[in-house]
């Protein structure tokens, strides 16, 4: 018969031995577990970065982007002076909040005309919470946009990248960044669900071929920038089609061409100075469905140079038959193959310069003499 402490000695080891095929096995489970979340099949390639998390190829990309595009992007905050009743103290009562983004390196900063509209002092706030006074430099409303003016380093303004917005596809990829409801660097993400979709501006004219997306554009996000997977601007959020007011998934961004040939004429005149010949045109998407090779007049201005000079406008038969309208082929004889050629041609001239007009009536080349008008 054992001693009471010959037991205990025994009990010990018995304990020690069972804890070491515990730890043991414990150990064989974690390495199993681990061998099988790695060897886990995945239909994206990921990687790990510094901090071991696995982020998927399209997660690096829209993180990429997001970190290039963040330091263009500005958060515009808006006030009104007042009067205070007893003291007769100006005060300065804050009165709304918007996005922006820097277009040059001269401290030109884009937003929605709407944005500012009615304030007496704008603030700019970047990336890096620097803030600055803005000036007020243009508004186009019938556009809805406008542009600041900021005295800022250079080092502290980056440009956002343009892009193209003619030849933009229905299920292409969308990246919106703004301020929505004061919360500073909000990325959002969609696709473009519409093109050639038509809103109405602050001073109630349409704006056309719009794009329609469901990236998540809430109050705050206007003025912001509508953008590509490349990180390229290609619209300009402005507006949401919400009974709520919040969102709801159909957001309108004006397209990056118009903002292109708009902003320019702010920073030099203050206001749009463009010359027109005084037509409206078909979006790339219907010239490409019908296989039209040039800029397809779809409307003429009554009382416009197109208009005296004899351009003719699509229309539609009694039998709901389509009758094209002249399609521009060359002014001047530089040669015109979309609206995109048509607009750089007459920014090349000015309002009331006369310029000869090539078209094709159906098969039939005509020539006009068309005196520009302004875009004014």
């Amino acid at each position: 018969m054992r001693s009471i402490s010959e037991v205990i000695i025994l009990f010990a080891i018995g304990i020690l031995i069972f804890s070491s095929c515990t730890t043991e096995t414990s150990t064989a489970e974690k390495q199993e577990e681990t061998r099988t979340y790695n060897e886990t099949p995945s239909a994206t390639k990921v990687a790990n970065n510094f901090e071991g998390y696995r982020y998927t190829d399209q997660e690096k990309a829209t993180i990429q982007l997001f970190e290039n595009a963040k330091t263009s992007v500005a958060f515009i905050t808006t006030s009104n002076l007042q009067r205070d009743y007893w003291s007769r103290d100006l005060q300065e009562i804050k009165s709304g909040t918007g996005s922006a983004f820097v277009w040059d390196k001269e401290g030109h900063i884009v937003t929605n005309y709407h944005v500012i509209k009615g304030a007496d002092r704008a603030t700019v706030t970047m990336c890096d919470q620097s803030t600055y006074q803005a000036s007020l430099v243009g508004v186009a409303p019938d556009k809805d946009l406008a542009v600041l003016k900021i005295e800022a380093p250079r080092n502290v303004l980056f440009p956002i990248p343009k892009g193209m917005s003619e030849n933009l596809k229905v299920g292409q990829s969308t990246y919106a960044i703004g301020n929505p409801f004061g919360l500073d660097q909000t990325l959002t993400t969609g696709i473009i669900s519409a093109l050639g979709r038509e809103i109405q501006s602050v001073s109630g004219r349409p704006i056309k071929n719009v794009i329609q997306t469901d990236a998540a554009i809430n109050p705050g996000n206007s003025g912001g920038p509508l953008l590509n997977s490349q990180g390229q601007l290609i619209g300009v959020n402005t507006a949401i089609y919400s009974p709520s007011g919040a969102y709801a998934g159909i957001g309108f961004s004006i397209p990056v061409d118009e903002v292109s040939w708009v902003v320019p004429d702010l920073i030099n005149y203050g206001e749009i100075r463009r010359p027109i010949l005084g037509v409206e045109l078909a979006t790339k998407q219907i010239t490409s469905q019908f296989k039209i090779d040039g800029a397809l007049v779809i409307n003429v201005v009554p009382g416009s140079g197109s208009a005296r000079a004899g351009l003719l406008g699509t229309t539609r038969g009694r039998s709901g038959e389509i009758n094209w309208g002249d399609v521009i082929v060359g002014i001047e004889g530089k040669e015109v193959k979309s609206n995109y050629d048509l607009l750089e041609v007459l920014e090349t001239f000015k309002p009331g310069d006369r310029v000869r007009v090539e078209a094709y009536r159906g098969n039939n080349l005509k020539r006009f003499e068309v005196e520009l008008g302004s875009s004014k």
